[in-house]
This record gives structure tokens, C-alpha cells and sequence, in this order.
């Protein structure tokens, strides 16, 4: 096999088994009353500090286009999981913050989520999780920690 063929091999093997793990991870939402892709921008505003972020932050974090970032952010808030803020150091910006009712439902959700993680995951070792998740923080370019 040359290197080409390789890593277009290695490649597709990554892809298959992404889109097999989020097709299971799809299934179970809507959970708890919420999307899969609010569950990630709620997931997403609870690991910053203060539990909150700029919009365009948000925008990276999550692999939604920024129309539909938006968009989404005002479901939230309509709902009263997030709250939204003009940014005090840019008046053009907003900052998200979850709320605690958002951070109960996220929490609640969360736990569920991560069984079923967990159990999608229990067919690698820790070595094996260990090794994946160095795999992919390399390729994502990060340094690894």
C-alpha cells in the first residue's frame, strides 16, 4: 500500500467509525427536551469561564454555520437556557451566558449522554482511549495534553 493509499485507507476508517458513533449518539436525541446541537452549544458555554462566551466564540466552537449559531441562541434564550449580553468591550458583540435552569437541564442531559458515550467507547481499553485521544489532538494540530 503506498503512503497515498494509506492515508486515504486511514482516513475513511476515522470517518466510518465518526459517523457510526454519531449516528448512535444522533439517535438519542432529542434528549431531555433538547437537540443534539443545543446540547453542543450548552456543553460548549459550560467548560468557559463564568459559563459564558462572545457569539462569534461560540461560532468556533461548534460546527454550525454562524446563521444558524444565531438563530439557535435565540431558541435558547426564548426558552430561558441562555441569556444574551451586549459585549461590554466590543457594543457590535453579544455574550451568552447559560442560565442555572439551562446548566440544570445541560447537567441532566449530560448524564445520559455520557452513559451512552461511555458505553460506545467501552469497546476500546484505556490504552486504546488514551491512544485515540492523542491520535486526534494531533491531527487537530494541538499540542496534546
Amino acid at each position: 500500500m503506498t503512503d497515498r493509499e494509506l492515508a486515504v485507507s486511514a482516513w475513511e476508517s476515522l470517518f466510518r467509525a465518526q459517523v457510526g458513533v454519531l449516528r448512535v449518539l444522533g439517535a438519542e436525541f432529542p434528549l431531555r427536551g433538547m437537540s443534539l446541537n443545543e446540547y453542543d452549544v450548552l456543553f460548549n458555554l459550560s467548560l468557559q469561564p463564568d459559563r459564558r462566551a462572545r457569539l462569534r466564540d461560540i461560532n468556533r466552537l461548534v460546527l454550525l454555520s454562524q446563521p444558524s449559531v444565531s438563530r439557535l441562541i435565540d431558541r435558547l434564550a426564548a426558552r430561558g437556557l441562555v441569556s444574551k449580553h451586549p459585549d461590554p468591550t466590543d457594543k457590535r458583540g453579544t455574550i451568552v451566558a447559560i442560565t442555572d435552569d439551562g446548566f440544570d437541564r445541560y447537567r441532566d442531559a449530560a448524564r445520559h449522554h455520557m452513559a451512552t458515550i461511555t458505553e460506545l467507547m467501552s469497546a476500546l481499553s484505556d490504552e486504546e482511549l488514551l491512544q485515540l485521544k492523542q491520535l486526534t489532538t494531533k491531527l487537530r494540530g494541538e499540542s496534546g495534553q
